[in-house]
């Protein structure tokens, strides 16, 4: 979300009386590449560029490709093959070995489907939305390029234009939400094949942290480079002026307000007081947080659930699942600085769906999809 939230920005700044631009998207991998489907570049008519569809050596031929989307005012769908060891090959020195398709896609035209107009109303969802586009052939030249937001069936029926793959393409949109993955789908028609990017767009994670600590700021400062939304709640009277500028929201530990929570929210409860950890545990739970992470040893985690046990509510298979105690991955941390890496690291594992398992060890291809 934090590429989709530049990217918008800067085309919301772009005066289309005096300049031009297209997007470039990744809308199909196969294989193994440096970025995914759903990665996206900006490409201005002065040759400024934002975002990015590769690892770097992509980036220059999809330049001059962009730039020719605009001038011709015409999409385009390209293939590069760098699976190929042929010196002469676009994106050799890639090394991924993998097949990327990218659409290139002319912006600022008044054409109906624009793709950043229809993301410029999803940078602050805060649930899973679904976005479709029509990605190749190239000779489809009236169809290409477009988009169309899925809301919920009856809406989209009414709304897209190719009512010969519709029955097909709702069944897949309900895999794609039910999975939370993105996929291209290949459909055949009576007049030819079409290409279709389902995209999933989730939310930005956000990061509730519990505490009043000076370990409150690493943890701050990489959530937010990482495009994170961080909320603290704290004792707004001890709070230093730079942890309003780092924090989304501050919320006072003692007031009536409270942060909004939801299945994308990684919960950190950090006041290093047993106490008052304890008691944010019990809220926590009650809340859909998709993480619950508890700083401290294990035994006064153990200790805790023990309370809890003894009071009639112990934990359920889903809590479980979701509570974190100690919180973090074992890279032999020590400093502030260190601990708030293995957490986020182990945040971002939990909800990508990963292991946090050393690449070296992991058996067959980086990404599943």
């Amino acid at each position: 979300m934090k590429e989709i939230r530049a990217i918008v920005d800067a085309y919301s700044t772009i005066d289309f009386t005096k300049n031009q631009a297209s997007l470039a998207t990744v809308v199909r991998v196969e294989g193994s590449s440096y970025r995914r489907m759903g990665a996206r570049m900006l490409v201005k008519d002065d040759g400024n560029y934002l975002g990015g569809i590769s690892g770097g050596c992509l980036e220059g031929d999809a330049l001059r490709r962009a730039q020719k989307a605009i001038a011709s005012q015409k999409p385009s769908m390209i293939t590069y093959d760098t699976t190929q060891d042929d010196g002469h090959q676009v994106g050799v020195g890639l090394g991924c070995n993998g097949i990327i398709d990218v659409l290139f896609t002319p912006l600022g035209n008044d054409e109906p489907g624009n793709p950043l107009d229809i993301l410029s109303g999803l940078v602050d969802t805060r649930m899973p939305r679904i976005m479709v586009s029509i990605t190749g052939p190239n000779n489809n030249q009236h169809m290409l390029g477009r988009s169309w937001i899925y809301e919920n069936e009856d809406q989209f029926r009414g709304a897209f234009a190719m009512p010969e793959i519709l029955g097909d393409l709702l069944k897949d949109i309900v895999l794609a939400k039910e999975s939370l993955s993105s996929k291209s789908v290949l459909y055949q028609t009576e007049e030819g094949q079409t290409q279709v990017f389902i995209e999933v767009v989730l939310p930005a994670l956000q990061l509730v942290l519990y505490g009043a600590n000076y370990d409150l700021y690493p943890m701050a400062r990489i959530s937010r480079e990482l495009g994170w939304n961080v909320t603290v709640v704290t004792n707004i009277a001890r709070a230093g002026k730079s942890l309003f500028a780092l924090a989304d929201k501050v919320v006072h530990n003692k007031g009536d307000e409270l942060p909004q929570i939801d299945g994308f929210t990684a919960i950190l409860l950090m006041s290093h007081d047993y106490k008052t950890d304890f008691s944010n545990l019990q809220k926590s739970i009650h809340t859909n947080a998709g993480y619950i992470g508890l700083l401290g040893p294990r035994k006064r985690a153990l200790k805790m659930f023990d309370a809890m046990i003894a009071d009639g509510r112990p934990l359920t298979k889903k809590d479980q699942h979701r509570i974190f105690a100690p919180a973090g991955l074992h890279i032999g941390a020590a400093s502030p600085e260190e601990i708030a890496l293995s957490i986020i690291a182990e945040i971002q594992a939990h909800f990508a769906g990963g292991t946090g398992t050393p690449l070296r060890l992991k058996k067959g291809a980086i990404h599943s999809d």
